[in-house]
């Protein structure tokens, strides 16, 4: 199944406020990989006047679900993606907007045959945060789960 990044945007900015609240902007959006900006709000600046952690903190999330959902599209209709855990290292200021890189951990058909065996299957999706001039400004691992429906 493959989402255009532009209704994967649409369909996250009407199920998830936050999204729309932060003005997200999908850049790229496959199962292999998302790609979403954080324009620069100064009414979302930290003390620093930069992005603020939390601001930072969604985005990512927000493109770790973006791929998730285009990576298991298809099994939507028997099991529901959860994010279990997430863990983020804020490694330099940001300024200005940034931008989050989102990949799977594992490849989507072995987390599917663990679905099919009966089991919930857990998943971590890797993103990086860059500023404009390419600098990495954080780095985060959500865990997901897939659980089944009933």
């Amino acid at each position: 199944m493959t989402v255009e990044s532009a209704s994967m945007g649409d369909m996250l900015a009407a199920a998830v406020p936050m999204v729309r609240t932060l003005n997200l902007e999908f850049i790229e959006v496959t199962p292999e990989r998302a790609v979403l900006r954080l324009p620069d709000q100064s009414d979302y600046h930290n003390h620093l006047g930069g992005p603020h952690a939390g601001a930072m903190f969604t985005l990512a999330e927000s493109a770790s679900g973006a791929i998730v959902l285009t990576a298991f599209g298809e099994q939507l209709s028997r099991a529901v993606p959860l994010a279990v855990r997430a863990e983020i290292d804020y490694k330099k200021l940001a300024l200005g907007p940034v931008t989050a890189t989102a990949t799977l951990g594992r490849p989507a058909a072995e987390v599917v045959a663990e679905l099919d065996a009966g089991s919930r299957p857990e998943f971590p999706v890797a993103i990086t945060i860059q500023r404009e001039d390419g600098a990495v400004s954080g780095e985060m691992t959500v865990v997901w789960t897939l659980r089944p429906n009933g």
